[in-house]
């Protein structure tokens, strides 16, 4: 692992990459936002990606306690995180549908994976069990991110009933599966 890119978790204190991890940073009123581009000046605050170890780090004060300064911490600062993950996975999606790295529809997804196109699959929650079990059988090892439902896929795609969505083997496959993922584990953990 490369040390520019390993923080300690303020919950559990083991050293993760930063990928594993929500950060945060004090601004300089003092209060407490989180920063998960890395953009903002400032040191970085670091959780394990997670709902409950984000509530716990805030329950037991642990970020105050970790730069032993006074923050301002929202009371919906768990909510915040969560719409902020949800919204950066739908906003991934549809920068991949405009680049054209993105395929919806069940048969024309099909047809993709059976060329070797795609990196992986997004398939609604809401997905109906036959659809699946077709999906499942011509998928191979594939993995399929299962977080959005069928109207947040619509929504964020300006489609119509979006079940599945094929992300294309393009360089923009890992930017959408990391932030798919993340919101993912944070829903998880």
């Amino acid at each position: 692992m490369d040390k520019q890119t390993e923080r300690k978790c303020v919950l559990k204190g083991e050293v993760k990459e930063t990928s594993e991890l929500l950060r945060f940073v004090k601004t300089p009123d003092s209060r407490l936002v989180p920063d998960f581009d890395k953009k903002l000046g400032g040191r970085g605050l670091y959780v394990s990606n997670g709902k409950k170890n984000l509530q716990e780090a805030l329950k037991k004060n642990l970020f105050i306690k970790s730069i032993h300064l006074f923050l301002k911490i929202p009371e919906d600062l768990t909510n915040m995180v969560e719409n902020l993950l949800y919204k950066k996975g739908l906003e991934a999606m549809n920068l991949a549908r405009k680049a054209g790295a993105l395929v919806t529809g069940f048969e024309k997804v099909k047809a993709e994976i059976k060329q070797g196109k795609v990196s992986f699959l997004i398939e609604a929650t809401n997905a109906a069990e036959d659809s699946r079990q077709k999906i499942e059988a011509c998928k191979g090892d594939m993995e399929v991110l299962e977080v959005y439902d069928s109207d947040d896929i619509s929504n964020a795609l300006q489609t119509e009933n979006t079940v599945y969505a094929a992300v294309l083997k393009s360089g923009i496959a890992d930017t959408v599966y990391k932030h798919i993922k993340r919101y993912q584990t944070f829903l998880e953990n």
